[in-house]
């Protein structure tokens, strides 16, 4: 088991763009669909895999390309420093002061690594400056314990 780490800061308008952070439907919509309807699935089926965009649901990083990958630890407490790390970078720039907390993020830290040493992936959500957001998320592999039938992206 190990762990990949992946950040992603713009603006909030582009991570607003839901289309792109989900995979399209497993079945296509039919022929004698409206025709802006293929359309759209198709941009999706095309985009959603290579959009940098985070995923809704965080195992799905693993489908995103290999070079959105920041970093792989096998060790729960080092990918959590990671985090920790990204974390006080980008603190300064968080809209709410409460997100500031150095308290709260080292906690935050603590709990992280207990997460991941479970097995289980973490995501993380912050407004920045206006108008952006910064996601960041770990996702375990190897298998991933939500989504076993997605692979590796960096093997």
């Amino acid at each position: 088991m190990h762990h990949h780490g992946y950040l992603w800061a713009g603006p909030k308008e582009r991570f607003d763009n839901e289309a792109l952070r989900r995979p399209p439907h497993p079945e296509p919509p039919p022929p004698e669909s409206r025709p802006e309807l293929i359309q759209r699935y198709r941009e999706v089926e095309a985009g959603f895999p290579t959009a940098d965009l985070p995923p809704q649901e965080t195992a799905y990083w693993l489908v995103k390309p290999r070079s959105l990958v920041r970093g792989t630890w096998s060790e729960p407490k080092e990918a959590a420093a990671w985090l920790g790390e990204r974390l006080a970078e980008y603190a300064p720039r968080f809209a709410s002061e409460r997100d500031r907390d150095v308290a709260r993020l080292i906690s935050l830290v603590n709990s992280i690594a207990a997460r991941l040493d479970s097995g289980a992936d973490v995501s993380l959500g912050f407004y920045l400056e206006r108008p952006s957001y910064m996601s960041l998320a770990m996702v375990t592999c190897s298998p991933n314990r939500s989504k076993r039938e997605l692979s590796c992206p960096v093997r």
